[in-house]
């Protein structure tokens, strides 16, 4: 299989960036797809053993049902190496993974997380100490992951010799995947978005647009369906991309589906000043009356919180937080 170059970054924390009060196809990627470890990228950063920069700019955030603390703190004791890295009580929590940092906002029951986004766990030999650990760690999370139901059974795959595909009970989805040492450095967690329903075919444009628009963005490897397959020729089977130095995964989906994506998973992009915020609002927002507080909508129905990196500092000032709470883009002048 050919090698796809998969990387993810690590974020800065921004947990509580608004506060509202108030089965699918299999994945179609080789084993040889992934592979966990460091890679190179053009300016200088720090690195962890797990392939994750110390600088992520770019998270998921899993919208909870009053049940941010509670799934903090089930992560951090699920994972081998998860911590509560900032919490701020009954709001929001962020949970550090492997290095891979995760946060959880407390929303309401409006939304909840769905299998269009979620995250590929590589389960890479060389990270573990051999095939035999990287397997008992694998099913390990199986069974501490799967407690909401199981889309995709543990076992052989002709993508992987073990894979399976969860939902934990607070509704995030998780595939698990061995993977194969001899590949290229990947790293332990991808976000992965998988197109379908109303998003039909829609992985190529919408990746080729994300790419353009952020920064230490391009595209890794692009296998497509052919012929005979179950989707149109020329549609993606697998791609994966930067954007902002973190790796992310996605595809078109193999069957229909009557999910698309939502606020349930969103993905934070922290800004250094307004100038960055401008730029990423003006490129994402395509749904103004979606616009709240830093959060706007794609195209494509993807949620994202534009915000600037001291967003949590800024959050736990209660006067800052009425006043960002009031905003559709934040204007760092009106703080």
């Amino acid at each position: 299989g050919q090698h796809l170059p998969l990387r993810i970054g690590e974020v800065m924390t921004v947990s509580s960036a608004c506060v509202y009060p108030g089965t699918p196809p299999p994945p179609h990627i080789s084993q040889h797809h992934l592979k966990a470890g460091n890679a190179t990228l053009q300016r200088p950063q720090r690195i962890s053993r797990y392939g994750v920069r110390m600088d992520q700019l770019i998270t998921p955030a899993i919208w909870c049902d009053g049940t941010a603390d509670e799934a903090a703190r089930f992560y951090a004791d699920v994972f081998r190496e998860g911590s509560v890295v900032e919490q701020v009580p009954g709001l929001a929590a962020t949970v550090s993974i492997h290095g891979f940092r995760l946060s959880l906002i407390n929303g309401g029951d409006q939304y909840a997380p769905n299998p269009s986004i979620s995250c590929i766990l590589n389960f890479d030999p060389l990270l573990f100490g051999g095939e035999e650990q990287a397997r008992a760690y694998l099913d390990e999370l199986y069974e501490r992951l799967s407690a909401g139901g199981v889309l995709m059974e543990l076992g052989e795959y002709p993508f992987s010799p073990r894979y399976a595909w969860v939902r934990d009970r607070f509704g995030m989805t998780w595939q698990l995947m061995l993977t194969d040492p001899a590949g290229e450095p990947r790293p332990f967690i991808l976000p992965s978005f998988m197109f379908g329903g109303t998003n039909h075919a829609n992985a190529e444009e919408a990746t080729e647009a994300w790419i353009a628009l952020f920064d230490d963005a391009h595209r890794g490897a692009l296998r497509r369906y052919e012929e005979g397959g179950p989707m149109e020729a020329g549609t993606v089977m697998f791609t994966d991309f930067t954007l902002r130095g973190t790796w992310m995964a996605a595809m078109d989906s193999g069957a229909f589906h009557d999910f698309t994506f939502t606020p349930g998973v969103s993905m934070i992009v922290s800004c250094r000043d307004q100038e960055e915020i401008d730029r990423y609002w003006t490129g994402l927002s395509a749904v103004p009356e979606a616009e709240r507080c830093g959060w706007c909508v794609d195209r494509w129905g993807v949620s994202w919180q534009v915000v600037p990196h001291n967003i949590a500092e800024l959050m736990a000032d209660a006067a800052t937080r009425e006043k960002i709470l009031q905003m559709g883009k934040i204007d760092l002048a009106g703080l």
